[in-house]
């Protein structure tokens, strides 16, 4: 807790590490279940889960511990996208997600993904509050779709799961237009 830096081996960055390395084990588990909601789908579900709850953990841990580097602020945004994207395109490739919803996610992230590594030279942009709330929301109803619910609780379970997709991608759209945007006045500011 002192005034040197971090290292970047850290117990925070560490764990967004294995928030990485979890990712294609879970798309390979999501997969292998082949949308028939066995043992093995609710395996790769709860997979999910910790590896996304882990998110909060790893921040929490380098913001009150000082271990905050610009290694974590990049690989950090990494792993959700490994996390979120893999649960996206195994869902559509199993029928149980609109592909659309799919492209148009994934499009938001890698696009300001790569603007962030565009601009990485002269400034690390840090995940905004509603980045922040965009992810939880697409955390929320990637899990809701990955632990079939519906086969025991009803049909209707499956308007809840549309419900908060639908919430997560007006997110993920209007962030991604927020961070453009603050890029675009900063960049104003700056010149």
């Amino acid at each position: 807790m002192g005034d040197t830096p971090a290292s970047t081996g850290n117990v925070a960055n560490i764990i967004t590490v294995v928030r990485i390395l979890l990712a294609p084990l879970f798309v390979w588990l999501v997969l292998l279940d082949a949308g028939h909601n066995g043992v093995i789908r609710y395996v790769a579900a709860i997979l999910f889960i910790v590896a996304i709850a882990t998110d909060g953990l790893d921040g929490i841990l380098a913001r009150s511990r000082n271990l905050v580097t610009n290694v974590g602020i990049i690989l950090d945004p990494i792993a959700d996208k490994l996390l979120i994207g893999g649960a996206l395109v195994s869902l559509s490739i199993l029928g149980e997600l609109w592909w659309w919803v799919t492209i148009v996610i994934l499009v938001r992230e890698l696009g300001i993904t790569a603007f962030r590594f565009a601009v990485l030279s002269t400034r690390v942009i840090p995940a905004s509050r509603g980045g922040k709330l965009k992810t939880l929301f697409q955390a929320v109803s990637l899990s809701l779709f990955l632990i079939p619910f519906h086969t025991f609780l009803g049909d209707w379970v499956l308007w809840v799961n549309w419900v908060t997709m639908g919430i997560a991608l007006v997110l993920t759209v209007v962030t991604g237009f927020d961070y453009l945007w603050q890029a675009w006045r900063q960049n104003r500011r700056a010149a």
